[in-house]
């Protein structure tokens, strides 16, 4: 089916994970939405170093059980398949050394909004990650202040439950207890 990156139209039945794993290795950051695929442009420099200061403060105070990776894909179904800016997995999944993770293996998603993802970062993947059992969910969003959304699923919920907005110090007990700076986090963008 790979193919239908030739063509004008996507394979007979939609996308699945199986093209996606035939495709080259080409560095081109690819989703799938229930059979449609969706192609984002690479993130930007703002984007990435954000992501790589939060990532370095998750894992500072991460528990021994669970591990922070950036750009790993969190693979749902053979029709839904997302690469979250940053993940909390355990480390039993993340000694596996995997290309992917599946979301069991997945404690916390966070996503941090692009021009490109508004409504797929607010809407569409807090509610596929929720009916996927992640049972914890952040939204940064890049305004002058990066605000963190936390929202977390409590036991036999359909939908995340909101922790907090935050746009200074974030405090928060789940995925774990954990407290840190976020104006420090967007400082460092002043390079």
């Amino acid at each position: 089916m790979t193919a239908a990156l030739h063509e004008d139209r996507p394979p007979d039945g939609g996308w699945t994970t199986d093209d996606l794993d035939a495709l080259p290795d080409d560095g081109i950051r690819r989703e799938l939405v229930d059979g449609v695929l969706i192609v984002t442009p690479p993130p930007v420099f703002t984007h990435q170093y954000f992501s790589s200061k939060l990532c370095s403060a998750l894992e500072a105070m991460c528990p021994p059980k669970f591990v922070i990776v950036a750009g790993v894909e969190v693979r749902i179904s053979k029709t839904r398949t997302f690469i979250p800016d940053a993940v909390a997995v355990t480390r039993q999944a993340a000694a596996r050394h995997p290309a992917r993770f599946h979301p069991s293996e997945v404690t916390l998603a966070v996503e941090i909004v692009s021009p490109g993802s508004v409504s797929i970062d607010r809407v569409l993947k807090p509610a596929l990650y929720a009916a996927a059992g992640i049972t914890s969910y952040w939204r940064v969003e890049p305004t002058e202040d990066y605000r963190l959304y936390a929202g977390s699923l409590a036991p036999g919920a359909a939908v995340y439950t909101s922790d907090g907005e935050f746009d200074d110090v974030v405090e928060l007990t789940r995925p774990w207890p954990l407290r840190f700076d976020l104006t420090t986090l967007r400082d460092a963008l002043q390079l």
